[in-house]
Parts: C-alpha cells; structure tokens; sequence
C-alpha cells in the first residue's frame, strides 16, 4: 500500500522572498552602522538603510499577509540576528592566518567587535521598532490599500524614532553624551523615514502582488 504524505502547505512567493530579503537585512544592519554618512548637513550611521528596508518589508507583508504574518516575521528575524552575532563571536576568538596583514585584523576587529551592550541595544531597539511600526501601519488601515503612504509614513517615522531612542539610550547611557548623540540621530532618522519610506512601501507592495498573481 502506497503511504500518503501529508500536504505541505505552500508558502506564497512574496512571503518566501521577502522573509530572505528580511532575514539579510537584519545581519547587514549591524554592519552598515559602523560608517557615518553624511547627508547635506545631517550624519547618520548607514545601517538606517537596512533598517529602513525591514521597515518597508514588514509592512508591506503586513499589507498583503496581514498582521500576525508581519508580526511573525519581525519575531523569526531574530534568528539570523542572534545567529550572525554568534557567528561573529566565534571567528573573533579564532587564531587570524599568520599571513593576514596586521592592519587589516585591526580593522577587522573594530568593525565587527561590538560590545555586549550594544549588540543588547540593538536586538532591544529592533524588535521593539519593528513591532510598534506594524502595530501602527495596520491600526490605521481602514478599507483594503487606502492611505497607504500616511500609515508607511506615519508607522515609519515613529517606528525609527522609538528605534533611535532606545538605540542610543541603551547603548551609551553612562558612558558617552547621548544628549549630545540623540538629536542628530532622531533628526536624521525621521527624515529618512519620512522621505524613503512612503515610495518604498507602494514599490514593495506592488512586487509582493506581483509575486503572487
């Protein structure tokens, strides 16, 4: 007798590549961070850019999957988040090649090696962030797609300022000015959201229906 097998439920194509693209961004934001840009006469750490993305992403799952799914996806992130944090843990400690230019370990070291307390700041300011911005982007929802842009805009820019001032906080409360830090920060942040992320949110939307049609 044949035996049957259960039917595996299919994953819609949006939410496959959406959550690949979720779970890079979560890794490369820590990264991107490191380097300050300058935008005109604002300063902000690069990964905002990478921030900005599970921004647009979580909502436009949210959009066309719902809230529980976004909310899901926010949680799952955490796992390539912790795992790279792991990961990096343990080349860190690993011997370097005796070949490996002593310049380039140093830069090594520095980019990658961010403190426990940090690395506590940003899980704590990304999940936070994240959670509120599809609380908000769907509380707001009232019909199928209208104002998509003010609750993108809305959600995007407190979602990133909660993100900042827990960020900051927590990361260098004690130890560096944050009163100092913080308001260029927010600044920054807020009006990055509030540029990037309403065009961004009806450019992912879009894809993720197309991805599904």
């Amino acid at each position: 007798m044949p035996t049957e097998t259960a039917a595996v439920p299919a994953i819609p194509r949006s939410l496959f590549v959406f959550s690949i693209l979720y779970g890079g961004m979560t890794c490369i934001a820590g990264v991107l961070g490191n380097k300050l840009v300058a935008l005109g006469p604002l300063a902000v750490e690069a990964g905002i850019f990478a921030f900005l993305l599970l921004v647009v992403i979580s909502s436009a799952v949210a959009e066309t999957r719902g809230r529980d799914t976004a909310n899901r996806l926010v949680l799952f992130g955490f796992v390539p988040l912790i795992v790279s944090m792991i990961l990096i843990q343990i080349v860190l400690a690993l011997p370097p090649a005796s070949f490996w230019e002593e310049e380039k370990r140093a830069a090594f070291d520095l980019i990658l090696n961010q403190s426990t307390r940090m690395m506590f700041a940003g899980m704590i300011a990304y999940g936070t962030s994240q959670l509120l911005n599809v609380f908000i982007f769907t509380r707001m929802k009232r019909g199928e797609g209208r104002l998509l842009w003010l609750r993108a805009l809305v959600a995007g820019v407190l979602s990133q300022a909660v993100d900042t001032l827990l960020f900051i906080t927590i990361a260098f409360y004690g130890v560096a000015p944050v009163e100092l830090i913080l308001p260029g920060q927010l600044l920054a942040k807020v009006v990055l959201s509030a540029v990037l992320v309403p065009p961004l949110i009806y450019l992912f939307v879009g894809i993720g229906r197309r991805l599904d049609a």
